[in-house]
């Protein structure tokens, strides 16, 4: 232990290693149920601060995570080696032109950018629901996608450009010729070996079939194996294997996402329906029409949120089997709107529901069902038995099978 604490201090500055028990005790947890202590802390705010942990860590011989703003639900913010804290000097914004793209620290809450691009027209592809606390770096790290993005928009498929550290402390920028080409010289082995395992592949039919049908759906399991069918370039596989790394292949510094639209006309509505399974069916027609988001909320997650102010008070009177989803539509005009709207509720006509739905285009209504959707987990972890704890992760289906995998 000290000779690690005596390391990582022949760099930083005093205040950017921390070992004392109670603040590493703090930092031992982020929003999961895991904990794990960490030897140490250490700050970093360049690129030189990230080569020099790990350059130390593999001279010690220890483990390292790196955490943005520790919003994790599933413990890719903890651990007991070297946790690696990203300083405020990551916290960059740059608009390119048009807003078309925008390149990112990694230490910059995601709210934050799409706050700066608003003025624009225009956000990230990626939506957590924790995108008001949340970083860029974790976003990216993990692929989180959340509701409304899916597989479209997420980090993957928006990712324009990557700026990374490696663990020999090489670095790579793909928005700059001369550092690929300095790159593909330098790790040459690496390089080719990419180019192989992409053309390898992709020739197997059957395997990329496969890696096809996985990827196609919400999937941030494992690498981002998609990477070797989607690119041949193996620059561009690089960059996209990092997406969703979690960190393992090297430390993203720069980010750049190719932007997407911010339409100005939304309404939503909350829609009630007698059992899950009807309101299965009514995702699988739903599904066929332009809209944004549609989202499920059984009745124990109902309950757990009908006491909140704005909300029908029929939620209170609904049966144990009911269901509700939260419908979203976005549009860049009203006319195109009320279209969809109307689409939306054609796609419902002879399902059951509770009452009759009906969208609301009022902002301040929206934003409550979507702040309640969002404060869902926290009100069902509130509703726990006493020495009990939330354990949550995402299962996808294919739509046709959604209802049968409720049951």
């Amino acid at each position: 232990m000290n000779s690690l604490i005596s390391a990582l201090r022949t760099h930083f500055p005093a205040a950017s290693v921390i070992t004392d028990e109670l603040r590493l005790l703090a930092w031992g947890t982020d929003a999961s149920f895991y904990r794990l202590i960490p030897q140490v802390v250490v700050v970093v705010e360049s690129e030189d601060d990230v080569a020099h942990v790990l350059a130390v860590a593999a001279q010690q011989g220890v483990h390292l995570t790196f955490r943005a703003a520790g919003t994790s639900l599933s413990g890719q913010a903890v651990t007991d080696g070297i946790l690696v804290l990203i300083g405020e000097a990551f916290a960059t914004c740059e608009i390119g032109p048009d807003a078309a793209t925008v390149r990112v620290g990694p230490g910059i809450i995601g709210g934050e950018v799409n706050y700066r691009l608003a003025p624009h027209g225009r956000k990230i592809g990626p939506d957590p629901a924790s995108i008001s606390a949340c970083k860029i770096g974790g976003i990216a790290a993990n692929n989180a996608s959340g509701m409304c993005c899916g597989t479209a928009q997420n980090s993957y498929r928006t990712l324009a450009g990557l700026r990374v550290v490696f663990a020999d402390g090489a670095v790579l920028d793909t928005e700059d010729a001369s550092s690929v080409a300095r790159f593909r010289a330098s790790h040459a082995p690496l390089v080719d070996e990419l180019a192989r395992l992409g053309a390898t592949t992709r020739a197997d039919k059957e395997l990329a079939a496969r890696i096809r049908h996985k990827y196609k759906i919400k999937n941030t399991t494992g690498y981002s194996l998609n990477a070797l069918i989607d690119y041949e370039d193996p620059i561009d596989i690089l960059a996209h294997l990092m997406i969703g790394s979690e960190g393992t292949l090297g430390f993203m510094s720069r980010i750049t996402y190719r932007t997407v639209v911010e339409d100005p006309c939304k309404a939503s509505t909350l829609v009630f329906f007698p059992t899950i399974e009807t309101a299965c069916q009514a995702v699988i027609r739903l599904k066929q029409e332009p809209v944004s988001a549609v989202e499920m909320l059984d009745r124990p997650a109902l309950r757990s949120v009908e006491d909140k102010p704005g909300l029908p008070p029929i939620i209170r009177t609904l049966s144990n089997d009911a269901a509700a989803l939260l419908i979203e539509v976005r549009a860049e005009s009203a006319a195109l709107l009320q279209q969809r709207i109307d689409a939306a509720l054609g796609a419902l006509t002879g399902i059951a529901t509770v009452e009759t739905p009906t969208f609301s285009t009022d902002p301040a209504t929206c934003e409550m069902y979507w702040k309640v959707r969002k404060g869902t987990f926290p009100s069902v972890g509130a509703m726990r038995r006493a020495g009990t704890t939330v354990i949550i992760e995402d299962v996808a289906f294919p739509i046709e099978s959604l209802a049968a995998a409720t049951l």
